[in-house]
């Protein structure tokens, strides 16, 4: 949730802070939004993703008896999170396929030509259907990653792309 509009290091400094105020859903539960508010304040956006916490913790702690649930249909049950934020929990807390599409997967893999969708639960179905479950988590940060060092929104330099001899917009723009 905090990682909306935050970049991620910003988001581990203040998930030290959050956790050691509230290091279990029934601790969060247990604030109020406005120490949530407080504590996670520079994120941004902090007065939504406070409500959701808070409403996310309570919800955690009374119907999931504590535990964040395993399925997406359940995660999706939490105020504030969506698709891609629970295919992340999927993949990185339980180990359970996902495929996050982010910003950055959804960039590279349009320039690659993997997708001409641009909308993020059409893109995962698209490669979902195309990739074995085993690979979609780590290919995800492998797309992330890579949009952030080789492939930014704006600015981006084909030349040093490890990916450029495979990618249509390289191609596109002239590259051989």
């Amino acid at each position: 949730m905090l990682s909306a509009q935050c970049r991620d290091e910003r988001v581990n400094q203040v998930t030290q802070k959050l956790f050691a105020a509230a290091p279990d859903a029934a601790s969060m539960a247990e604030l109020s939004v406005e120490e949530i508010s407080d504590i996670i304040r520079p994120c941004g956006l902090f007065e939504n993703k406070s409500r959701n916490l808070h409403a996310s913790a309570v919800l955690v702690r009374d119907k999931f008896h504590g535990e964040l649930p395993q399925s997406m249909a359940e995660l999706l049950e939490l105020p504030g999170i969506g698709r891609k934020s629970a295919n992340v929990i999927l993949g990185n807390a339980f180990g359970i396929p996902g495929f996050p599409v982010d910003t950055h997967v959804n960039r590279v893999l349009n320039r690659l030509g993997a997708t001409a969708s641009g909308n993020p639960e059409t893109i995962e179905k698209e490669i979902c259907q195309n990739l074995p479950d085993k690979y979609w988590t780590n290919f995800s940060h492998l797309l992330i990653n890579h949009g952030r060092k080789y492939c930014p929104a704006r600015n981006y330099n084909c030349t040093p792309c490890p990916l450029k001899e495979c990618c249509s917009t390289f191609s596109d723009k002239g590259g051989s």
